[in-house]
């Protein structure tokens, strides 16, 4: 007998929250922290979900009335929580004016967004709008945008018109001073459609930067399966989640105005960039080193790689001599013990995250989690032979085969070009020069070191090579 459908079971909410990429990783992190903080608090802190591609969210979600089931996945078991705090999903391709008008509303005091790197529109390497990017040209041009940017910018604009306050502009993607970045591509688009729109956003907005930290595998068909027979209810819509959350935001709301998140366990700050940089150096540069050079080893997963002691050494490495050296901790935090946490973290059988799911969208990903340690470490005069082979990894990556001659699926906004470079008669040279990746003085200051590390994995293999950058270092 088939399961029946999950179903809301809780009162609505008044939409106070509209989120811009309502994505497996906002549904299983944020979304239950504001749950939690309308629980304990009450307030119109309802989430409205904006896809802004496809509808298969809304439509997995609609018939649930926009609940899900949140697994907790511990290695001793599984825990599952039906979450409701999702009122609504829009799709923006369908009717973009109906997600400008939601954004418009009075009652909406956050616009909160996970749209990855490539969602910003900006030249990862030096923070700028791409101007010439074809969602950009699009927007400067037409009311009705297609870019998270350009959603924030129009919406902007009518609430101004209105005679409304701004709504809080925070971002939750892993890049770093995200708020920053955020309000420099606002800022920028802004400008160009009408300078005393930009001129009121500038002096009324606010862009409070954040940090995330929760690893998000992809919900596989037999995850459902197992899901349903966990909770004898079907759901076309759950997430999976590790038990580890953690979510820091700079306290800079217009007006003041949001959930009590501090209460839930949010760390409310002044400053996020130690957490961020720690964050992003930390977790997702290893994330990305072990994805590439576990995936041209034949792992499927970090659980799989870091079981690998070569690997598990190699994350010590970096680590121990490599990232820590270049970073500043944040106050009352051990940078060893929150490696050794990240080891733990990673190695949990029952979190299956694919390396290939994190190979996705490297040409956005690099500049922040792997080049800016390595600049600094090289202007320091500190080798970083782990990190070097970690990039040589991902330029054999973008070529679309690995050194077993096998087809690679690569997932990025550069991918033709990246393919086009990595498959040249001088692969390192020609991906070294797309300096929307690479800035030029350290592209010139690598290409020796990763010219013979490419050439390393190549003759001896992925598992081969990471074996003679890991000297043993403990944590």
């Amino acid at each position: 007998m088939a399961a029946e459908r999950l179903t809301r079971t809780a009162p609505p909410v008044g939409v106070g929250l509209v989120h811009l990429g309502l994505g497996a990783f906002f549904r299983a992190h944020a979304a239950l922290y504001l749950e939690e903080a309308v629980a304990r608090f009450g307030g119109d802190w309802g989430v409205l979900g904006v896809s802004l591609q496809s509808p298969g969210t809304r439509d997995r979600l609609a018939p649930q009335g926009g609940s899900y089931w949140a697994v907790e996945m511990a290695p001793e078991a599984e825990t599952a929580r039906h979450v409701q705090i999702v009122q609504d999903v829009l799709v923006a391709p369908e009717n973009p004016q109906a997600v400008l008008d939601a954004m418009a509303a009075p009652g909406v005091r956050i616009v909160s967004l996970t749209v990855t790197e490539k969602g910003y529109c900006h030249d990862p390497a030096t923070g700028r709008l791409n101007l010439a990017h074809p969602d950009i040209m699009h927007d400067m041009a037409n009311p009705l945008p297609r870019s998270a940017p350009g959603f924030l910018v129009r919406a902007l604009a009518q609430r101004h018109a209105r005679g409304l306050a701004p709504f809080t502009m925070l971002s939750c993607d892993n890049l770093p001073e995200n708020g920053r970045v955020l309000r420099a591509v606002v800022l920028e688009l802004a400008a160009q459609i009408s300078p005393a729109l930009a001129d009121w956003i500038a002096a009324e907005g606010r862009f409070p930067s954040s940090m995330v930290d929760r690893i998000v595998p992809a919900t596989k068909p037999q995850d459902i399966a197992r899901i349903a027979s966990l909770t004898g209810q079907e759901d076309g819509a759950p997430v999976l989640h590790e038990p580890f959350r953690q979510w820091v935001i700079e306290d800079d709301f217009v007006g003041g105005a949001r959930p009590d998140l501090g209460a839930v366990g949010v760390m409310m700050v002044r400053d996020v960039t130690p957490f961020e940089h720690m964050k992003l150096r930390m977790l997702n540069g290893t994330h990305s080193a072990l994805a590439y050079l576990g995936y041209l080893a034949g792992h499927e997963t970090i659980a799989m790689t870091v079981a690998d002691p070569v690997f598990a050494d190699y994350a010590r490495h970096l680590w121990q001599a490599e990232i820590i050296p270049a970073l500043a901790a944040p106050d009352g935090v051990d940078l060893h013990a929150y490696a050794r946490q990240l080891l733990a973290r990673y190695a949990n059988p029952a979190i299956h995250h694919r390396t290939w799911q994190i190979a996705m969208d490297g040409s956005q990903k690099l500049p922040q989690r792997l080049l800016g340690t390595l600049a600094q470490n090289r202007a320091a005069g500190r080798r970083c032979d782990g990190l070097v082979l970690a990039v040589a990894g991902w330029m054999i990556y973008v070529r679309g085969t690995d050194l077993a001659g096998g087809m690679i699926d690569v997932r990025d906004p550069l991918a033709a070009a990246l393919r086009a470079a990595a498959t040249s008669d001088d692969p390192v040279g020609a991906l070294l020069a797309v300096q929307s990746i690479f800035p030029a003085g350290l592209a010139a200051d690598l290409a020796t070191d990763l010219r013979a590390a490419h050439a390393r994995l190549l003759a001896q293999g992925s598992r081969a090579a990471v074996r003679m950058v890991t000297p043993g270092d403990g944590l």
